[in-house]
């Protein structure tokens, strides 16, 4: 990375890294961003939830990059409330069950996400007050709009809505067993997971409600937003 930010340095080129796990990548990040280099990056649910203590042998915790220690985990929480790190990615990477129950060593890398992304950081960031309501919905929402260049995708008036409507009172535990993806490998099992996503808008239509994907009214429009 230090590599790559100084060839930033002598293009001027932009530069995005993914999954940044360890003190010295925020650190890097900071200073280029104190410089003006045109970086972003992003880092995923797990690297801020767990680390390197967390870990058994189960092919579930394997994942690339690896889980770091707790030093690291709080370096990226500071990266976040700081603004170095853009936003949160699930990298989400579904197995077969038969790869990932294994052994640590034997198992491919890679856990899935999509599902416990968001309720898995309000419970144990927003909720534990160690990051404020607005910094998490900015991490999963406009930065990655930015960095993507789409700032045509946001919220306003005489747009489609594309919106995900939470219940701050929901809660429930991460039981793999009722995922939609087909993909169940995640080290966070019984986690508890709250402010959970009860409905779901794309381009105007009801796609998830309470749970259920295509069922329901997802037939029908939702009005305009404004």
């Amino acid at each position: 990375m230090e590599r790559d930010i100084g060839l930033v340095r002598e293009t001027g080129c932009q530069y995005h890294v993914c999954h940044i796990s360890t003190k010295e990548s925020v650190a890097l990040l900071r200073r280029a961003k104190a410089e003006g280099l045109p970086v972003t990056c992003e880092t995923a649910p797990h690297y801020l939830t767990l680390c390197e203590d967390d870990l058994r042998d189960e092919g579930r915790f394997k994942m690339n990059p690896p889980l770091r220690s707790a030093a690291d985990r709080k370096a990226l929480i500071a990266g976040l409330l700081d603004g170095t790190i853009d936003a949160i990615a699930t990298d989400h990477a579904p197995h077969k069950d038969e790869e990932k129950k294994t052994t640590f060593d034997e198992a491919p890398a890679g856990i899935v996400g999509l599902e416990t992304a968001w309720p898995l950081l309000y419970a144990h960031l927003v909720q534990t007050g160690r990051l404020p309501l607005a910094v998490l919905i900015e991490k999963m929402s406009a930065g990655p709009r930015r960095i993507l260049g789409r700032e045509d995708l946001a919220l306003a008036a005489g747009q489609r809505a594309d919106i995900t409507v939470i219940d701050p009172n929901a809660q429930s535990l991460v039981n793999p067993a009722d995922f939609i993806s087909k993909g169940r490998n995640t080290p966070l099992a019984g986690w508890k997971l709250a402010g959970l996503p009860v409905m779901t808008i794309v381009q105007g239509q009801v796609v998830m409600l309470n749970g259920k994907v295509g069922e329901g009214p997802a037939a029908q429009p939702v009005a305009h937003v404004g």
